[in-house]
Formats: C-alpha cells, structure tokens, sequence
C-alpha cells in the first residue's frame, strides 16, 4: 500500500483498535496465479507480544481449500471514508487552484494464512465473535442460548482460519498535507452532512486536531 509519511500511522495500539472496530474485513490469498477473496468478520487476539486474526468460511467456499501451504495473505480492514469536497478549502477562495479528494481510514495485516477444523476452536471463536458484538446489547445473546446439538451442527459446517499477524500497515488520509484553515473548513464541511460516514470521518480528523494542540 503507497502510504506519503503525512498519512502514515504505525502505533500498534491505534492500528490494533481499528481492527477491532471495524472487524469485518477482506481477505485475499494469491495461490497459482489467482485470487481467492473472501469478506469476513475477524477476531484481533494478542497474546505473547504477538498478533493473530482469527475468522471463519463456509465449508463450500474454496478458499479455505488453497491453504495447505500456509500462503502468505492480505486481511484489509477498511473504515470510514468520505468524499471531500474542494468548496470547503480556504484555498478555493484564494486561488482556486483545488480539486475534491477522499479521506478514508485503512489497515492492512499481512501473514500466512492456515485453516484450523478443531471444534473446540471453532467454538470457542464463535463465541468470541459474538461477546465482542453482543457485549454493548442490555439483553445479550450467547452461543448457549441455542440448542448445544444446533451449534455443533453449524460447526461442521465452516471452516476456521488463522492468520498470525507479520505486518501492520495504516493509513490515515485525512488532509494532514492541507492548511489548517483547509482542514477546519473541510471538517465543518462534513460536520453538518446527515450521512454516518461523513460524520465518522469528521469524528476522526476532530482528533487529529486535538492532537496537534
């Protein structure tokens, strides 16, 4: 991923959070010349000082089936984005000299992908993935909420997938290379939009200045 150093962002712990709020991810592995995709939920686990992203297929999905050789694959973790538009630059009333931009939030995790069939496993992931969702809920839903026979029954229905973290890539596209003044507009700019993702990107460049104070 081409990341300019003014978007670059290498704290773990940023990066860490952002896959754990955004979760759902693509992942990509690239075996004998083609590409197997899949978009999938993940789970962020750290333990030992290491990284390990864990997820699941459906049994009939062949991607799980090139993974013999533990290939080296892509779990791309994209957040909130939002068309900027150039009318919000102070620039524009200066000398126009502007053009509309996007400003986005990603991370890429790179490793060797394996698949794991083990039912505890599988389980105890499963259970894993609903907690991190259902924890914020006033009435929670639990695996054991369902017949025990039911969820065992779906268990031999996917596939587990592991994928211990080598590199961490993000990138923070949010008008760090503009003007305050341009960056202040643009934020006042997507402040008032009634659409979510603006609001999200417009949350994440109000840090950023928060920072730099």
């Amino acid at each position: 991923m081409y990341i300019p150093q003014h978007y670059h962002e290498e704290r773990p712990e940023v990066l860490a959070r952002a896959i754990r709020d955004i979760q759902f991810a693509l992942l990509v592995t690239a075996v004998d010349g083609a590409y197997h995709a899949s978009h999938i939920p993940m789970v962020l686990k750290h333990a030992d000082g290491a990284l390990t992203l864990e997820g699941h297929v459906a049994r009939p999905n062949r991607h799980w089936t090139v993974l013999a050789s533990k290939p080296a694959s892509l779990a791309v973790f994209q957040g909130p984005q939002a068309y900027v538009s150039p009318s919000w630059y102070e620039t524009k009333r200066q000398h126009g000299k502007v053009v509309p931009t996007w400003n986005y939030v990603v991370v890429h995790a790179h490793g060797p992908l394996e698949i794991v069939e083990e039912q505890d496993w599988l389980l105890a992931h499963l259970g894993d993935l609903v907690a991190a969702n259902e924890s914020r809920r006033e009435q929670p839903w639990a695996i054991s909420d369902a017949p025990a026979d039911f969820i065992h029954g779906l268990t031999r229905s996917i596939v587990g997938l592991r994928l211990p973290v080598r590199r961490l890539e993000g990138k923070w596209k949010m008008l760090q290379n503009r003007s305050q003044a341009d960056r202040l507009g643009t934020l006042a700019g997507l402040s008032v939009s009634a659409d979510p993702e603006d609001q999200a990107v417009a949350a994440i460049m109000r840090a950023l200045e928060g920072e730099r104070r």
